[in-house]
């Protein structure tokens, strides 16, 4: 597995030699450029499990995100802070994407979540034309992946059976606070 940097500046990945379903796909940024080398999306989820550990830790929902360039470079990670801050906006994706900051744009990049993003984060990967969207898994929840796919955004989803563990896990724990972080 590459290794990765928790710096955004030191990210820099290798190419994968693992097997995996997700190592085999071609590689292509969103405005159809050929990547150098394939982004391994299992250590890219990597820090947004951490996160997504992190979070829970904290007391919130684990869901971890993380947003890269298609290079492999860390532009920002985060993790749902719903709970944490009170704040109902505070979803781990939005949490990345603030993180990173002001980019000049997102065609090329890509964003990597422990679960299939809401309609909430979906729209907001739509607004800024994030052009790849990771997902740990969505199985327990399916969020807009089918409307992203739908409209041009590839989804990579790569069904991690500890991403579904955890949020089945916390989801069975605290059904109430689940059901407020999806709107229902």
């Amino acid at each position: 597995m590459g290794r990765l940097s928790h710096r955004p500046a030191d990210a820099a990945l290798t190419r994968s030699t693992s097997r995996t379903p997700a190592a085999t796909i071609t590689p292509f940024t969103a405005t159809g450029r050929p990547m150098m080398n394939a982004p391994d999306y299992p250590a890219l989820l990597a820090i947004a499990v951490a996160e997504a550990r992190q979070g829970l830790a904290e007391g919130g929902i684990p869901i971890g995100a993380a947003l890269y360039h298609a290079d492999g470079r860390l532009l920002g990670c985060g993790h749902n802070r719903r709970v944490q801050d009170g704040d109902p906006s505070s979803h781990g994706e939005t949490d990345a994407f603030r993180k990173a900051g002001r980019q000049r744009s997102y065609r090329d990049t890509i964003m990597v979540t422990t679960l299939a993003p809401c309609w909430y984060c979906s729209g907001l990967i739509r607004q800024f034309n994030i052009g790849t969207v990771v997902v740990g898994e969505s199985e327990t929840f399916r969020g807009g992946i089918d409307w992203l796919r739908e409209n041009g955004t590839t989804v990579i989803d790569l069904a991690d059976k500890d991403c579904m563990e955890m949020m089945q896990g916390y989801i069975a724990a605290n059904p109430e606070v689940w059901n407020e972080d999806i709107g229902e």
